[in-house]
């Protein structure tokens, strides 16, 4: 028994999907049967078939589904001609055959209205690429001003490093000298005029 697959969901699978799934439609079939064979195809379950249709690419289809079901009712009901008791059908390039003028038009005009969706996508797709390379560049500069930034940040903090300890230096300085002005040798005078050396407390 072949393991059924968890991978995301491909372009081509998506296709795959919807066609075997139209096609199912046109023929009368049902779309579990639909889903049975994708997933043969695919090495997906019927049921992750099913939720792949059902959840995304049935909304991208609402037209063909439409043209499905109205080529599904020609083919149970056909127009039959007063003289050659045959239906009239015109034959169309992808072998399906429609029953009237006003549903080949209508056919017609779907496939228009699904090139300009194409077109409005290519378009919005291109514009998305060029706002992402733009993006690209502004990343780039950023990152570089960032480094920029972390160098001058370590230099003021090295700097900040050599003042504190100059600072402490000085101190320390400060400190000896108030020490040894302490203890330099006072002498006062005695009551009877000699100098008397005093010693700091």
């Amino acid at each position: 028994m072949t393991s059924s697959r968890q991978d995301a969901w491909t372009q081509d699978e998506d296709l795959l999907l919807a066609e075997i799934v139209l096609r199912h439609i046109r023929e009368g079939g049902t779309q579990l049967a639909a889903f049975e064979e994708v997933g043969k195809k695919l090495s997906r379950t019927s049921a992750a078939c099913g939720f792949r249709w059902n959840s995304f690419v049935r909304k991208q289809y609402k037209t063909g589904i439409d043209i499905a079901k109205i080529q599904r009712k020609q083919l149970k009901s056909r127009v039959i001609t007063k003289d050659e008791e045959q239906p009239v059908r015109f034959s169309y390039i992808d072998g399906q055959s429609i029953t009237s003028l006003s549903e080949v038009i209508r056919y017609l005009e779907s496939i228009e209205q699904i090139q300009q969706q194409s077109s409005e996508l290519l378009e919005a797709n291109e514009e998305l690429q060029h706002k992402l390379e733009q993006l690209q560049e502004k990343v780039t500069v950023l990152e570089k001003e960032k480094k920029v930034l972390e160098s001058n940040l370590y230099t003021v903090e090295e700097d900040y490093k050599a003042l504190i300890e100059i600072m402490e230096r000085a101190r320390k300085m400060v400190v000896l000298k108030e020490d040894e002005k302490s203890r330099k040798v006072k002498f006062q005078m005695e009551k009877n005029g000699n100098l008397e050396r005093v010693e700091n407390k």
